[in-house]
């Protein structure tokens, strides 16, 4: 559990403004990096946060592929400044992506419960 002494000074509390998690590096079960959340989608009807996009790959933000990850499936650790998933750079070999020259189809009900399927995390 987090306390207050562990945040930023500049944070919110336990509030985050979606600028900050922009660019937040996401860290793999092996605590290596494997990327950084590029945007975060937001359930309209529910207010929450469902997705995090993780760019991945590519050399200097070029030719990065773009991983979406359930939101539950990321956790923030305060020691290392960022995320946290259960996964590793090494999973996201068969895992759904993008690339620069595409987007995905977030109205593609299918498509979006494969993401959950992947990485074990039940649709809500």
């Amino acid at each position: 559990m987090l306390n207050q002494g562990e945040l930023d000074r500049d944070e919110m509390g336990r509030l985050i403004g979606s600028d900050k998690v922009e660019g937040t590096s996401v860290f793999g079960a092996d605590r290596n990096k494997i990327g950084s959340i590029e945007r975060v989608m937001i359930d309209k009807i529910s207010g929450n946060v469902s997705y995090a996009v993780l760019g991945f790959g590519g050399f200097l933000g070029l030719g990065n592929d773009h991983y979406p990850l359930p939101w539950q499936s990321l956790k923030y650790d305060t020691e290392l400044g960022g995320y946290i998933t259960a996964i590793t750079a090494k999973d996201l070999e068969g895992a759904p992506k993008y690339g620069e020259k595409t987007d995905w189809n977030w109205s593609d009900d299918a498509a979006v419960r494969g993401i959950n399927a992947y990485y074990g995390v039940p649709f809500a």
